[in-house]
């Protein structure tokens, strides 16, 4: 077995499926699941849009560790956080030799660092704050914050359709294989078998749209016929769904927390910069 057949065999549609619907769905046991979802979302918006008012790199250190740590925490796939570290390697690498080879010097790379370090803090606190909080939490964190009723039920209906989604999905690829021949001639490394997986990938996704597509329609009706819309703009309605909801001690002490810790970023970075 080649080196590329086994990295393969390790990345099958059965993990890759556990891995979406784990991040999808939430881990209920860990920090940020017991943080109200608005106060979470609110913290979320400010976590993520602080780092472009800073340049110093101190402070964006600071901050990575913290978005790194909420990552860790919230038990985020280590397959997500790969391919976040190989993705950002391989554009720190390309971009500093394309800098190099056009005449640039290291402050291009620094220049690029900082760029790197704001990215990486919005995508560590994206994944650690949406595997924290499930579909359910959301929707009523949004209707909560007056978004309107329609999109917040998507945001839930697409969650709630994944699973659907992704078996759908493993069906068509497993009848594409079924009904298709491999190469006989492997290639060097076996570029062929990649080329062909890589192909049916492609190809199974057409059937599965469609059969999404049927499946939101008969969905939109069954809710119709249930008085759906109703119960959209109805207030009594709306308040029974959202009284579990309750801000407590501990989300107004992790806000101040993280004012008070990007503070002292601030402050130590007049006293050293990197």
């Amino acid at each position: 077995m080649s080196l590329i057949e086994r990295w393969m065999s390790r990345f099958t549609l059965e993990q890759l499926k556990m891995t979406l619907l784990r991040t999808a769905y939430g881990n209920k046991n860990t920090f940020l699941s017991r943080i109200d979802p608005r106060v979470l979302l609110i913290w979320y918006a400010f976590f993520t849009i602080s780092p472009w008012f800073f340049y110093d790199r101190t402070v964006l250190v600071a901050l990575f560790a913290v978005s790194l740590t909420l990552a860790l925490t919230s038990r985020v796939s280590g397959l997500i956080l790969f391919l976040m570290a190989f993705s950002t390697f391989m554009n720190l690498v390309y971009i500093g030799v394309l800098a190099l080879f056009l005449g640039g010097n290291g402050e291009a790379f620094l220049a690029l660092i900082t760029l790197t370090l704001k990215l990486l803090i919005m995508g560590l606190a994206s994944v650690a704050v949406f595997t924290s909080i499930d579909p359910e939490k959301l929707s009523d964190a949004l209707l909560a914050m007056k978004v309107p009723a329609p999109f917040s039920f998507g945001i839930s209906y697409g969650y709630r359709m994944i699973p659907i989604l992704v078996e759908q999905y493993q069906d068509v690829f497993a009848s594409y294989r079924m009904r298709g021949a491999p190469p006989t001639r492997k290639g060097w490394l076996s570029w062929r078998i990649g080329y062909y997986f890589c192909k049916i990938c492609v190809l199974a996704f057409y059937p599965t749209l469609l059969n999404t597509a049927k499946r939101v329609r008969t969905t939109v009706e069954a809710l119709e016929m249930r008085g759906f819309t109703y119960t959209l703009v109805s207030g009594d309605a709306r308040r029974l769904k959202l009284s579990r909801m309750s801000v407590r001690p501990i989300d107004g002490l992790f806000c101040l927390l993280t004012i008070f810790y990007i503070a002292a970023a601030v402050w130590a970075s007049k006293i050293y910069s990197l």
